[in-house]
């Protein structure tokens, strides 16, 4: 098979294809040997009638219009990978010579992925919401540490938000007394909307003794009984307030990892200035990606729109039918304009297309490529997901032609890295910002000063987003 391109304006190529005779002929029988199973010729049984009663029965003619039209788009496929073709559209294929006979020769246009150049991506500067921790944050860190170790005590003092009122509590609505919301000895913290707001509004100030008659809504959560207006009556019994227990050195040495408030207060500023940085760094990718698409010189290519666009509406797809719903029902639920709805979805792929561009140009501009031992892992990690084995997972992916594609993939999470990796982080002002997260130190401590770090999904989430 010879093939040669040619270049053409917007994105496109025309791939010239010629394919001897030799070559085309299992085509041809392949056509005579699908004709052969649909249609019925006596003294054979279906399928086994041989190519020259075939021939002679139809005449060629049939047989090659049907190698043509099955054997094309091999040969186009072949020549694609042949001459490493990146399409992004289905082919426009005209014949040119060989329709009756002799060899066949066919030209294809297609769009291909445009091959862009950035620059500036190595000095970018974005801005993050970072803000250095403080001695407040490390003394409401310390807090909610101590709260864990709080007692109640009896008080005289009105009601607070914080504070918990042991009360009698009866609810009725329409006369009928509602058990699930009608308690006795009910301890219930001021503030916490636990039950209706109305109830917080009446305890703030309350004393012991105090009797409380009102009326509320029920809010949402109620499921069915939402909506029902219902009236509730309150005997405050005792007032208590929570007690901290004293933050002494001694108290920080029973509790905690830690030996003394100091080394506690410590431990909890870098947990926090941790966590802060993680979220910044987090945000910082998400920001570089939205930068460096800003950078692509062309427009994203509608064929990639559109599959991108197709791919997250089957994932909605997917996700809303596990919920029992088509996306008709889910988008009036949520209360979402159809047109609105793929407006926005075509945003979103819009930007996805661009990103994938920019950090291609990244990949082919720095001459990055992952190494085997980086395919390695990828693949050991996606066996660990699977809960195949690792062999086999190499095996399905090098089937179905995918290493190549785990490879690019790789090389683009690395491209990503290297743009975040030479981004500045600056504040609002412009002002630059230090997120860089230093390596741990080495300690035979494994467990830490047991000062549990506030948790957050960035945290859960960290491993490296693929573009």
């Amino acid at each position: 098979m010879d093939t040669s391109i040619e270049p053409l304006e917007g994105n496109q190529v025309k791939l010239s294809i010629t394919v001897s005779e030799q070559e085309f002929e299992p085509a041809i029988n392949a056509a005579f040997r699908k004709l052969a199973h649909e249609v019925r010729i006596p003294g054979f049984r279906p399928g086994k009638a041989p190519r020259r009663i075939l021939e002679a029965r139809f005449g060629a003619d049939v047989a090659r219009e049907q190698a043509l039209k099955d054997g094309l788009p091999e040969f186009y496929a072949d020549a694609v990978v042949s001459e490493a073709i990146d399409v992004i559209a289905p082919p426009e294929i005209q014949i040119t010579e060989g329709e009756e006979s002799g060899p066949v020769s066919f030209e294809a246009v297609v769009e291909t992925r445009p091959l862009v150049r950035l620059a500036g991506y190595d000095e970018l500067r974005v801005e993050v919401d970072f803000t250095p921790v403080s001695d407040e944050d490390v003394d409401r860190q310390v807090d909610s540490l101590r709260e864990r170790f709080a007692d109640l005590e009896d008080s005289d003092d009105p009601l607070i938000d914080g504070a918990y009122a042991s009360m009698d509590l009866s609810a009725n609505a329409g006369g009928e007394t509602i058990d699930a919301l009608s308690a006795t000895d009910l301890l219930y913290e001021v503030g916490s909307e636990g039950l209706v707001p109305a109830l917080d509004e009446q305890l703030r100030g309350a004393a012991p003794g105090a009797v409380l008659e009102f009326s509320d809504i029920l809010p949402e959560r109620f499921g069915e009984q939402a909506g029902t207006e219902v009236d509730f009556r309150a005997i405050v019994k005792e007032v208590k307030r929570k007690v901290l227990p004293e933050l002494t050195d001694e108290w920080v040495t029973e509790n905690t990892e830690s030996e003394t408030v100091e080394s506690l207060r410590s431990e909890s500023r870098r947990r926090l200035e941790l966590l802060g940085k993680l979220q910044a760094n987090m945000s910082m990718r998400d920001k570089v990606l939205e930068e460096l698409s800003s950078l692509v010189p062309v427009e994203a290519p509608e064929p990639l729109v559109g599959q991108e666009m197709e791919h997250r509406l089957q994932d909605l797809m997917q996700r809303v039918q596990q919920q029992g719903l088509n996306i008709p029902q889910w988008l009036a639920m949520t209360g979402q304009d159809q047109t609105a709805f793929l407006d926005e979805l075509r945003a979103g792929a819009i930007k996805a297309v661009l990103a994938d561009l920019a950090l291609r140009a990244v990949v082919n501009q720095e001459a990055i490529e992952p190494s085997d031992a980086d395919l390695d892992a990828e693949i050991e990690r996606l066996a660990e997901r699977t809960g195949e084995k690792v062999q086999k997972v190499r095996r399905d992916l090098d089937r179905r032609g995918l290493l190549e594609a785990v490879r690019s993939d790789l090389a683009r999470g690395k491209a990503l890295q290297f743009v975040v990796d030479a981004a500045v982080a600056v504040d609002t002002e412009g002002n630059e910002l230090d997120v860089e997260i230093a390596p741990p130190e080495a300690s035979t401590d494994d467990n830490g000063d047991g000062v549990e770090a506030p948790e957050s999904d960035d945290m859960k989430n960290s491993e490296e987003s693929e573009a």
